[in-house]
């Protein structure tokens, strides 16, 4: 069996076609730049040489377009034909309240879909938009959606409510939703295998760590807690995003520098994190070399991100009445070795301990622990794509 997975964005076109048999990557690729001047394709099939073609993609048709033509091409090529694909698994950013699990698409899910756009309105028009190109080029082929935020549907009422007035969750829904579901139920499952429990048996916190960023608390492979909130802003430290704040600095700024709602957004979505802080990038591999380097913006954004990240660790410790393992994954998790060590250096009370010389590597499966050490301390790369393309084996 054979399955694309799309991530679709506003611009762009994130692809994967798995070969379930041994869950293979035959191809990997990105359409980039759709509707703007200069877009391109990025193609790379198994065992072969990355390809990069410009050509116009008006829109995200003309990019699926080209998806396709890449896939069948007969020097570059994967599959002799679409018949070859057996279904297509979507990434979804937001299923609200409606989804606790990935599902085959239908009208009915599509509507439901739409109806989530006022929660997610720069992600769910685009997800929505690449189901509809692919009914349109693909008509028949089985497609399921699965959403980042039906991980965290197992959250109780006590981490998902706001204290706000009661009636604003009822109307509006407003309430913790959590993001990066996908990646923490993969990297959750993947620790207990690896670890060789059974995930019923564990307490797991998650630190999906990049340019994005969130934790998760995994109590018996069930989403308890997790950092991200009604919107992706809220939690961490992030490239350019603030994470938490006092929600008055929010009228605050408005009165003080005369801004809109929409350049208030702007400003904490865009150009605050790592970018707000240091003034000149939002690139983690930029401050990881700042850092080493002796800035000392860099140094004081590092150590406002490691003690962000601890504190969260330590709030889901206690929300658990314990753990036992704790993961770092995504770019800066799997690849950032100092990045780790200074948020470890703030849970040794928690019995983890790290081993300088084990955490010395990058995107590898691998405890970085020591040997005595009470809680399991791991890189555990993810893998967003396989899962969503497991979910799609599984419902097909």
């Amino acid at each position: 069996m054979k399955v694309l997975v799309i991530n679709c964005g506003s611009s762009s076109l994130k692809y994967q076609l798995i070969n379930m048999e041994n869950e293979s990557v035959l191809a990997i690729g990105l359409c980039e730049r759709i509707g703007i001047e200069g877009s391109r394709i990025k193609y790379t099939p198994e065992g072969g040489e990355k390809v990069t073609l410009e050509m116009t993609m008006n829109d995200h048709e003309d990019a699926f377009k080209a998806v396709i033509g890449a896939l069948t091409n007969e020097d570059y090529g994967v599959i002799k034909s679409l018949d070859e694909i057996n279904a297509i698994g979507h990434r979804v950013v937001h299923g609200g309240e409606i989804f606790s699990g990935s599902v085959v698409i239908t009208d009915e899910v599509k509507d439901a879909i739409r109806e989530c756009i006022s929660l997610a309105p720069l992600h769910n028009p685009a997800n929505l938009m690449g189901i509809e190109v692919c009914e349109r080029l693909m008509p028949g082929k089985p497609m399921v959606g699965v959403f980042d935020t039906a991980f965290h549907q197992t959250l109780p009422a006590k981490a998902y409510l706001y204290a706000i007035p009661y009636a604003m969750y009822e109307k509006h829904k407003i309430r913790r939703y959590g993001f990066h579901g996908t990646s923490h139920k993969y990297v959750a499952n993947r620790t207990a295998e690896f670890l060789g429990k059974n995930i019923e048996d564990l307490k797991i916190i998650s630190c999906h760590l990049g340019a994005g960023a969130s934790l998760c608390a995994v109590d018996g492979g069930k989403s308890v807690d997790t950092s991200m909130g009604f919107t992706p802003l809220a939690g961490l430290v992030m490239g350019t995003r603030s994470g938490d704040i006092d929600p008055a600095i929010v009228t605050f700024l408005m009165e003080k520098e005369g801004l809109t709602t929409k350049e208030v957004d702007n400003l904490l979505n865009k150009k605050s994190g790592v970018l707000g802080l240091t003034e000149k990038s939002s690139d983690f591999f930029d401050l990881e070399m700042a850092m080493k380097d002796g800035d000392e913006r860099a140094i004081t954004t590092g150590d406002v991100y490691a003690y962000r990240v601890a504190k969260y660790i330590g709030e889901y410790a206690a929300a658990m009445n314990g753990v036992d393992a704790i993961l770092f994954t995504a770019g800066v998790g799997e690849n950032d070795a100092n990045m780790r060590a200074k948020i470890c250096e703030y849970v040794n009370y928690l019995g983890a301990n790290l081993d300088a010389e084990k955490n010395n590597v990058r995107g590898k499966e691998t405890i970085i622990s020591t040997d005595d050490s009470k809680v399991k301390l791991l890189v555990m790369p993810t893998n967003e794509e396989l899962m969503i393309a497991r979910d799609t084996k599984a419902l097909v």
